[in-house]
Order: structure tokens, then C-alpha cells, then sequence
């Protein structure tokens, strides 16, 4: 007999109760099932490698807060753990509003209408507290920003999870990412693990942000694989970046359709010739929106809420990691004639799907000895810390095979 997903069992174990709250306050727990939703994902990922050369056997609850066990994050309540998010009030209800990237000082300067030196969170706190969140929502999207108001329990449910197609192996498969920073990374880290031949894709003027970040969590999600640069200001590096695509059988990139036009690359096209093409957005590829792991979270609705309704952030950026196992798990399915596929996923939608039942107050854990430990159904569960798999080997340096990867598929080297 089954036994029926318990979500407070699965968070608790996850590691993510223990980012979750304020630091002065006990652990909480998301509401939600996003860490059963992560285990059925990752046992579906098993399911299709279990009988090739390369099965992949990873515990996808834990993943969700797997970053925080490199870098060492904690629960910071209304800021994210990471520290680039805040969740501030409205003029009616919520938004969260990151400031994750260089350039994003100056953009929320354009926000609020005046330079910001220094700390800008003090003068944009003011501004979003005296606008509602669509105006937050309108302005942010307009500018690029990544912010947007926080979603009620009420409004939360949004796309059903998407049945799989036919699962396929990808053992020898190439495999060309485009993506950066978790959730595109974490999708080709998994792929890589079942076999695939991964070609990590970067320009010259827009590298991986999350080579900056901690170098061990890098090189867990990037060791084994190619590292590429072209640089699509010039008609050679178009050339050889549309010749990529044409070679690769699964395309995986985080950014909006326009972008990848100037790039010169169609996902239409290559779907036509029977690519398999993953498209990581905020909000779906027919939005302008931007944004990232923890303000898209919070977006969806997957906070934390307190007794008075205020919202606090759940785990670490954990749209991210989530949508980058949903696409791993699409990525390693394909429709039963062989044909390509567009996988439009949207990470708001990826989170929406996991909180179906959520609303009230969030359970709060209890102290048992030196730790914590949270009532569910299945009896008294330990709040396990976030923890870490240790990389195979070492991150491809920038560039570092460009004219390897690209002699080999027969592409003229820029």
C-alpha cells in the first residue's frame, strides 16, 4: 500500500524549515507541497535513467535548500537568505523587490525618481509603500526589475503541474545551456548526470553571475561540462552560435524571446528540426517580466505567514531550485513520434502549482533538545539543516573549450 505525501514531513527534512522565519524566531514551515513536488520530480528523474548507464538518484526536497549548505545562509525573516530580496509593504498588501544585480541600484534609482547612494532600500521602501502592487508590478516591468506585489493564499493557484511526455534517455546527448545562475544550471547538472555531453554557452559581456558566488556550489553544478564564449556582436559569433543550436538536441536558456532574437537564434525553428527547447522564464515567454528565485517565490504566494498576516521569506530562492527539476524532469521526456518540443516553463506557474492547499498561518517548529522538530501527520519530524553533495571535479574556466567544442560538431571557429 502507498503511502499518502505528508508536505510538513517532506519541508521538514528538506532543510528549507530551517531558512525559514526570523532570525530571532523559531523555524517555520512553507506552506505548500513544494518539497513532495520536488521528491515526486526527482523520483520521475530516476524512473527514466533507472536502466541506462548513467541513473541519477538525488533527493529532490534536498536540493531545495542545497545552496544554503555551501554558503552558509541562514532565515533572515523579511530579507531573503541570500540578502539581495526584501518583502516590503504596499499601499495595499506586499511586494518583494530584489536587488541581486550591478545595474540594479541604478534601476531602482529609476524607480523612485532620484539617485540612490548607498543603501537603497530606505528611499525604495518609501516609494513602494506609498504605491499599490500593480503600480509596483507596472513599473518593474517596464524597467527590468525584478519585484513584484506578493500573491494571497486566495490568488496563488495557478497552473495545474504539467503531465510528462514519453520519457527518453539522454545518455550522449548534446546538450546546449544557455542559462545561468541556479535553475537552467541545476536542469543541465542533472542531464549531465544521466549522460548528456552539457556545453555551458556565455558572451563575453554577460557571463554567469553565479561565477561570483560561492566556487564550491559552482563547480557542483558545472564540473563535466564545456564551457563556451561567443560573442553574438559579431556575424562570426552568430554564426557559430545558431550552428551550436542546430547541432544540439536539447536547448536550455533563461531568457525573453527578443533577447534570443538578437542573438539571431529562433526556438521555433529549431523545435521544427527537432530540437527539444527548455525556455526558463519569470512569468512565461510571452511576458516582459524579470525575475529571480526569491521575489518570483514570494510572487507565487509561497511565503511564510505570521499570526498578523505578514510574509516572510521560505528557504532560499526557492523558485530556482524547483523549476530547475521541473525541466530536468521535461528535458528527459519527449513526444512518443520524436519530435521537438518548446517547453515554455514559467516559474511563477512551477511554484503556483505546489499551493493548492495553502492559506493561514504558518506552523511554527518546536524545540526538542539542541534542535527543532515540527508536528505532522507522520509524528514528530527533526528540522534537518540544509546539506551539501560534494562536487565530482572542477568547473570549466571561461571559454575554455570554444574552439574544442566547436572543431568537433565541424562549426569554423570565431
Amino acid at each position: 500500500m502507498s503511502v499518502a505525501p505528508d508536505p510538513s514531513a517532506d519541508w521538514a527534512s528538506s532543510g528549507v524549515v530551517a531558512l525559514t522565519g526570523r532570525a530571532d524566531g523559531p523555524p517555520l514551515v512553507p506552506p505548500g507541497s513544494a518539497a513532495t513536488y520536488a521528491r515526486e520530480l526527482t523520483d520521475r528523474i530516476y524512473e527514466s535513467t533507472a536502466r541506462t548507464r548513467s541513473p541519477v538518484r538525488v533527493d529532490g526536497a534536498a536540493l531545495l535548500a542545497e545552496r544554503a549548505a555551501f554558503t552558509g545562509h541562514s532565515r533572515r525573516g523579511r530579507t531573503s537568505a541570500g540578502g539581495a530580496c526584501r518583502l516590503l509593504p504596499t499601499a495595499d498588501g506586499w511586494a518583494a523587490v530584489s536587488c541581486a544585480r550591478p545595474d540594479d541600484p541604478a534601476l531602482l534609482g529609476a524607480l523612485v525618481g532620484a539617485p540612490l547612494a548607498g543603501d537603497p532600500w530606505p528611499a525604495v521602501a518609501a516609494w513602494v509603500r506609498g504605491h499599490t502592487g500593480a503600480d509596483l508590478a507596472e513599473r518593474a516591468e517596464l524597467l527590468g526589475l525584478a519585484a513584484g506585489p506578493v500573491a494571497s493564499p486566495a490568488s496563488s493557484r495557478l497552473s495545474p503541474r504539467p503531465s510528462p511526455l514519453v520519457p527518453r534517455p539522454v545518455d550522449g546527448l548534446l546538450v546546449v545551456d544557455f542559462s545561468a545562475l541556479w535553475a537552467g544550471p541545476l536542469c543541465g547538472h542533472l542531464l549531465g548526470l544521466a549522460g548528456a555531453r552539457v556545453v555551458k554557452v556565455e558572451t563575453p559581456s554577460r557571463p554567469d553571475g553565479a561565477r561570483r558566488g560561492q566556487p564550491d556550489f559552482y563547480r557542483l553544478l558545472h564540473s563535466g561540462h564545456r564551457s563556451v564564449v561567443l560573442d553574438p556582436g559579431t556575424a562570426p559569433g552568430r554564426r557559430a552560435m545558431a550552428a551550436l543550436v542546430a547541432a544540439a538536441d536539447i536547448v536550455i536558456e533563461a531568457s525573453r524571446p527578443r533577447a534570443l532574437a538578437r542573438f539571431g537564434l529562433d526556438a521555433h525553428a529549431a523545435v521544427s528540426s527537432g530540437t527539444t527547447w527548455i525556455s526558463l522564464t519569470a512569468a512565461g515567454r510571452a511576458s516582459e517580466r524579470v525575475g529571480f528565485g526569491d521575489d518570483v517565490a514570494a510572487a507565487a504566494g509561497l511565503v511564510a505567514r505570521e499570526s498578523d498576516g505578514t510574509p516572510l521569506f521560505c528557504g532560499d530562492a526557492l523558485a530556482d531550485p524547483l523549476t530547475g527539476l521541473a525541466a530536468a524532469a521535461r528535458a528527459l521526456s519527449a513526444p512518443a513520434d520524436g519530435t521537438g518540443f518548446l517547453h515554455d516553463i514559467a516559474m511563477t506557474e512551477v511554484v503556483g502549482a505546489t499551493l493548492e492547499h495553502a492559506g493561514g498561518p504558518a506552523a511554527t517548529a518546536r524545540r526538542s533538545g539542541t534542535g527543532w522538530v515540527v508536528e505532522t501527520d507522520s509524528g514528530r519530524v527533526p528540522v534537518t539543516e540544509p546539506r551539501r553533495r560534494e562536487p565530482a571535479g572542477d568547473a570549466p574556466g571561461m571559454g575554455e573549450h570554444t574552439a574544442e567544442v566547436l572543431r568537433g560538431l565541424g562549426i569554423p571557429v570565431p
